[in-house]
Order: structure tokens, then sequence, then C-alpha cells
């Protein structure tokens, strides 16, 4: 459910309550109504025409909207019909209120797309009842998109990017802010393109994920030289991809999140050093350490000399509280591990 500046502002202040559009040419019923909304905790919002209305809806996207059949110019009818053929705006619960009680004017208002009506003389307990009824769905939307939201955040937080991919037609439905940057980066691919090699990956894998619960082996892309050797410095990475679970199926198809984190030499040693409380040269020389390098190779790829990348391991020593080389690469690796799982020690 898209949020617009208006939306997310009218929200912020009233402190994420249900927000209400309510549409009547007629200032005693507007006022009469907003005061009973106001001080039962809504966030109000009024239109007295059919265009403000439509006008309104569309900036600010409310929970559900009171809507009057019969006003001048563009009446009730139309505003709901035009509601409901915008995709932005349809998912919105609207209910009439009418002074015609008729039963080919109620039809007419369920036919507009209408959920409810009530009656006037308006009784604001029994627009508030009924109100409720229907502003649960629109709660537990707006519930489930925070926390999807809060997911996707805490995924992004920790290092962890996700998209979601539909099969069999393969686009790329969703992603987070950090895939998108890290697909483009890779791949040089922009939503909805699923990148060619992500995509043959998937499709290989899918039926067996689908009918076996088999979780299919990461899939890695790499990004600069293979891996680091003596002379060179940290600068290899690569994106690891796992199929994390299947989000969806239907008869056209199904689709599947999949999460993807960088691995590098840089940000495993940026990990070390605010991990183990490391200066950044302390982390490097472990680093190294780590991947079997003598004091000599440390020197050559640090450019500094046997004795000063041996001066930085003493103090790492101390300050992980061990006594030789292996035991430091010990407590690394562990750390790294925990870290940065995908990572190749």
């Amino acid at each position: 459910m898209e949020t617009t500046p208006l939306a997310k502002t009218l929200r912020e202040q009233g402190a994420n309550s249900d927000l209400v559009l309510i549409v009547d040419d007629v200032p005693d019923n507007l006022a009469v109504l907003h005061d009973a909304l106001d001080e039962s905790g809504y966030t109000v919002l009024i239109a007295t025409n059919g265009e403000q209305a439509l006008q309104r809806a569309a900036q600010a996207r409310p929970d559900i909207v009171l809507l009057d059949a019969m006003m001048p110019g563009i009446d009730g009818f139309e505003v709901a019909r035009r509601l409901k053929a915008d995709a932005a705006t349809a998912h919105i619960p609207i209910v009439f209120m009418t002074g015609l009680t008729e039963t080919e004017h109620l039809v007419a208002a369920l036919e507009a797309g209408g959920v409810d009506y009530v009656t006037k003389p308006i009784k604001p307990k029994e627009v508030l009842a009924r109100m409720n009824v229907h502003l649960q769905g629109a709660r537990r939307a707006r519930q489930d998109a925070r926390q999807a939201g809060q997911a996707r955040n805490a995924l992004d937080a920790f290092g962890y990017a996700s998209i979601t991919v539909r099969l069999p037609e393969g686009k790329l439905i969703w992603q987070t802010a950090l895939a998108r940057d890290l697909l483009q980066r890779y791949c040089d691919t922009r939503a909805p393109e699923t990148p060619p090699v992500v995509l043959e990956w998937l499709r290989r894998h899918a039926p067996d994920a689908r009918q076996q619960g088999i979780e299919p082996p990461a899939l890695s892309i790499v990004q600069g030289a293979a891996g680091p050797g003596v002379g060179d410095t940290p600068s290899a990475s690569s994106l690891s991809l796992r199929l994390h679970r299947q989000t969806g199926q239907d008869d056209d198809g199904d689709e599947w999140m999949i999460v993807m984190r960088e691995v590098s030499d840089t940000a495993v040693i940026e990990a070390m050093s605010l991990s183990l409380k490391l200066t950044a040269r302390e982390a490097e020389v472990l680093y190294w350490v780590v991947k079997g390098k003598t004091n000599k190779d440390i020197g050559e790829i640090l450019g500094s000399s046997p004795a000063t990348a041996k001066k930085h391991l003493e103090r790492v020593y101390v300050k992980l509280g061990v006594e030789t080389r292996t035991a430091a690469a010990g407590v690394a690796i562990k750390r790294i591990r925990e870290l940065q799982p995908q990572f190749e020690i």
C-alpha cells in the first residue's frame, strides 16, 4: 500500500490513528461527524464536493470514506466509481450516507463500490459502529505493512538485502533499498528485471524447493579478483544469494524471497575491528594471520616491515586475552563465522 507525503504527515500527526475522509456538501452534517470522529480519536479530512473528494483521496489515501450520495456536480455514486477505478484508491472502503431509502438507490450505492450505508439524519454512534467493522481490514493491512517494513529495514541494517521474484515470468516484484543498490552494482540491472544469472539459478532450484523443501546451494556472484594474495590489498568481493522461502502461490505462478549479502575482505576486516575492539591496522594484521600469512608476508601486503606487523600482532594478543598466533586466529575465525557465515576462510 503506497504512502504519499501528505498521508505520511497526517498519520504521523495522528499517531497512526485511522484516517477518515468525510464528503458532504452540507456544513452541519460535516460538523456533527467531524466532532464525533475527532473525539473518538480518528484523524479527519473533509471535502464538500466530488472534485475535492477525489483529490483528497488521491493525496491522503484515507482508511475509509464516508460519502454523501447526493451532491451537486459529481455525485457520490460517480465519486465511488472513480475511486474504485483507480488502483491507488480501489482498496479504500466506502460507506454511503444517504437520505434515499428506496431499494434502487441503496443497490446503486453498493453497485458503485460502497461496502455499507447509513441513512440520514446521521446518528454518529451508528456511523462509528459501522465504520469500525470495515476498518478492521485497513488496520490489519497497515499493521502488516508496518511489520513488513520493519523486517525489511532490519535485514538491511544487518547487511542482508532481500528481493521477491515471481515465476514463471521471472519479474522482480519487490526489493529492499540495499538489494536495489547491490543488484545494480553487481549485475547492472534494475527492477522489474531479475538478473539472468539469478533467474537461471532460481528456475533450476525452485521445483525441488517447492516439492521437497530442499534448500539449494547458495549462488555467488563475484566482483573483483578471486582473492587477494601477497602484495595485494583487500578488494575482492562477492554477492551471496540464498533462497529464503516461498511467499505466495496461485494458479498463475509463485513468488520466492531471496536473501543476499555482500561478502568482502574489507567488510570482514571492518567487522573484526568493530566487534573485537581493534584498530583498523590491527584488524588487518589479524585478518592476514587468519589467512595463514607470515609476518614477512603481512609486512609486504601492508607496505610495512615484519617487525611492525609483529608489534601490531602483540597488541592484538593483549586485547584478545591470548598468547599465541594460533589462539588469536581461533578467536578471529569464530567471530568471522558469526558475522559473515558465507565468507570462506
